[in-house]
């Protein structure tokens, strides 16, 4: 296997994760701007890679795998540390939700990769919808200072919120594409 520059910015945001962890614990009045900003490398990145190996015709089976890992590995420690930041029911529920459709569909994703149908269970515009909530969301909550009289946080708390439900959505989606197969093989 050689290294692709799509999979090198996959790489790349992976290493980040470390990175976003001691600077979100960092004790300076800037490290919310600092996190929140290479959180969104990190988003940006997610399209690089995605972007660059459909154009430079350098997908691979190591990517699609390494990709979807990279994103599920930076929201969930993210969520983590949010939830230890803001110990409350509601930061809580809809980080439970988040965690527990990502573990079950990326579960699910794996078992249909295993029987052969894994088209059953490809990424939908709800999915990606989910996706783009979730990260203003927790970018929202990253920053969370209040920015011109708006109050940030709170505001993605709500869009956190819309995630979690476009999180059952999707899940649902993708649970109905594959019941067939579910049925049929179990």
């Amino acid at each position: 296997m050689r290294l692709t520059l799509p999979t090198a910015v996959t790489l790349f945001r992976i290493a980040l994760i470390p990175l976003f962890m001691v600077v979100f614990y960092l004790p300076f009045s800037w490290a919310n701007v600092a996190a929140t900003s290479i959180f969104f490398i990190a988003c940006v990145s997610d399209w690089v890679d995605g972007y660059l190996a459909r154009s430079m015709q350098q997908e691979s089976s190591f990517g699609a795998f390494l990709d979807p890992v990279a994103d599920k590995l930076m929201v969930v420690v993210i969520i983590v540390l949010l939830v230890e930041a803001n110990p409350s029911i509601y930061v809580a529920l809809p980080s439970v939700i988040i965690v527990a459709r990502e573990i079950s569909v990326s579960a699910l994703r794996e078992w249909m990769a295993q029987i052969g149908s894994s088209a059953t269970v490809k990424v939908s515009f709800i999915g990606k919808t989910k996706t783009m909530a979730q990260m203003w969301a927790l970018g929202f909550m990253i920053f969370s200072e209040p920015l011109v009289g708006l109050p940030i946080f709170n505001i993605g708390l709500v869009i956190y919120y819309l995630a979690a439900i476009l999180t059952i959505v999707s899940m649902v989606i993708y649970l109905r594409a594959a019941w067939p197969v579910i049925t049929h093989n179990s």
